[in-house]
């Protein structure tokens, strides 16, 4: 993070490097003329140091300027994208240490070609404004990141986890219920917990809980939210407590942070809850007696998620990360898609990529392609809803996709079902691996004649794909890609 005294060192290193420049002087020349050293002038300019009134006045003779002018904090107009970076909460929040930067570092890559690397800010700043993005997608992004740099898997958190589930005498293998959470936080760190309804505090309506440290650590909990909701509540606001973690959200369920700690706090003590409500250990071996079968079921799939007890993200998330870490699968994604019930529009929330970026990931404008298993684990839980036979019960598929025109084939786990306390909105979350040698090594039932194999794209704009049955847009993308090619090819024969 960038802090008022670097920013304007930033700013002086970025003016004097680019009068010197203008001047058509080297960096020698001038420090020679303002009698400073060579290395003192590298550091002025690359946002080390701020140079004593003296040697200000000194380097403004020496470029053929007043001090004024020099010590202002205005930067000429093709610069001024930089200084609008530099100022911006965007570069105060992100925290560069953990991309492996510094301000200075940054500064030094800007100043390499400024006019030009302005332009490019610049430009990214209009995209930005125009797909409305803000800081905080700047944030999560850098959080996703970091889970994607460790593969989602965090030894000191999971030693955490079991060494505070171990110290309550509670079995690894047994599910937590919300009321053993409760009590706990009650009784060993003070808190009241409270359930609330949209009736008591309308604007609190999606919202899951609510900490009010303010009021004898109050934790309110919509009363909305399903039990493994409000199990997976209560062990975060555990694990925010054992990890000794207070610079943190206290509204959950709203995408905005005053900080990367905030998000990274979150995320550590999310973790936790995971680890905590789904042990390593047991989980592993339960996944291993699932991909040992020769057959897919998604009833035993159903069945172990409900042993634990928790949501099928939680369980998504937790199982990425052990398929990377423990079985070597680390070529994969996760995905969630939300769908409003009676839209036609599907809205991809979340994402997670290892090893690279897959085939399925965010698009903006285009559609989604309908052949996509958590496309269509959405339109069955649906089509359940309305017809009046659903049961209750996740709906669980799973899918081959092979892409069209791709190398890529994925095996795709999904599960849909509604998302609250959003009402009238579904949610499906998909783990998808890529289809090798090692992953029909470990998941047997790959060879299952009765699983489920696609030709799949990424949206409808993309495929070329004849006679698709689920198209719901035209296939302008490809048909543009394509034609160009054959521009390409005709203009060679020439």
């Amino acid at each position: 993070m960038v802090q008022d005294s670097e920013t304007t060192r930033l700013i002086f290193g970025l003016k004097l490097r680019q009068l010197r420049l203008d001047l058509g002087l080297s960096s020698l020349e001038v420090s020679k003329r303002a009698g400073l050293s060579p290395s003192y002038m590298a550091e002025l300019e690359r946002g080390k140091k701020y140079p004593k009134v003296d040697k200000m006045f000194d380097l403004a003779r020496a470029l053929g300027t007043d001090y004024d002018t020099l010590v202002s904090t205005r930067l000429s107009k093709k610069l001024e994208p930089l200084a609008t970076l530099i100022h911006s909460r965007v570069l105060n929040e992100l925290p560069l240490e953990w991309l492996g930067l510094d301000a200075t570092d940054l500064l030094e890559l800007l100043a390499e070609a400024p006019a030009k690397v302005s332009a490019f800010i610049n430009t990214l700043i209009e995209i930005s404004r125009s797909y409305g993005m803000r800081v905080e997608s700047f944030l999560f992004s850098v959080l996703r990141t970091y889970q994607e740099m460790h593969d989602n898997y965090f030894p000191e958190l999971e030693a955490a986890a079991e060494q505070f589930r171990a110290s309550l005498d509670w079995p690894a293998k047994e599910p937590l219920h919300p009321d053993q959470l409760t009590q706990v936080l009650t009784n060993r760190f003070g808190y009241q917990v409270d359930l609330f309804t949209d009736g008591q505090y309308p604007a609190f309506a999606t919202v899951r809980s609510a900490f009010l440290p303010h009021q004898q650590n109050r934790l309110l909990i919509n009363a909305a939210l399903t039990n493994q909701q409000r199990a997976f509540t209560l062990a975060r606001e555990l694990g925010y407590r054992v990890l000794d973690l207070n610079d943190r959200p206290l509204i959950s369920s709203v995408r905005e942070a005053e900080s990367f700690e905030h998000v990274l706090n979150n995320f550590r003590a999310s973790y936790f809850a995971g680890a905590m409500l789904m042990p390593c250990e047991p989980m592993v071996a339960d996944l291993k007696h699932l991909f040992a079968r020769d057959t897919y079921d998604a009833a035993e799939w159903l069945a172990l998620i409900q042993r634990y007890d928790v949501t099928p993200e939680m369980f998504m998330h937790r199982l990425m990360g052990l398929l990377a870490t423990q079985f070597g699968l680390n070529d994969s994604f996760f995905l969630r898609l939300n769908h409003r019930v009676g839209d036609v529009d599907y809205l991809l929330t979340k994402e997670m990529h290892f090893a690279r970026l897959h085939s399925p990931h965010t698009t903006i404008g285009e559609h989604y392609c309908r052949r996509w298993v958590l496309v269509g684990a959405l339109e069955e839980l649906e089509q359940q809803q309305r017809t009046g036979v659903w049961t209750g019960e996740p709906v669980m598929r799973a899918q081959v996709s092979d892409y069209f025109e791709s190398p890529d084939i994925y095996f795709v786990l999904s599960i849909a079902q509604p998302s609250p306390p959003q009402m009238g909105v579904n949610s499906s979350v998909s783990v998808g691996i890529a289809v090798t040698d090692q992953l029909r090594q470990v998941m047997r039932f790959l060879n299952d004649p009765n699983l489920k194999h696609r030709v799949v794209n990424q949206t409808c704009e993309r495929c070329g794909v004849p006679d698709c049955l689920e198209r719901v847009a035209r296939p302008v993308v490809y048909q543009r890609e394509k034609q160009t090619e054959l521009i390409q090819q005709l203009y060679r024969t020439l």
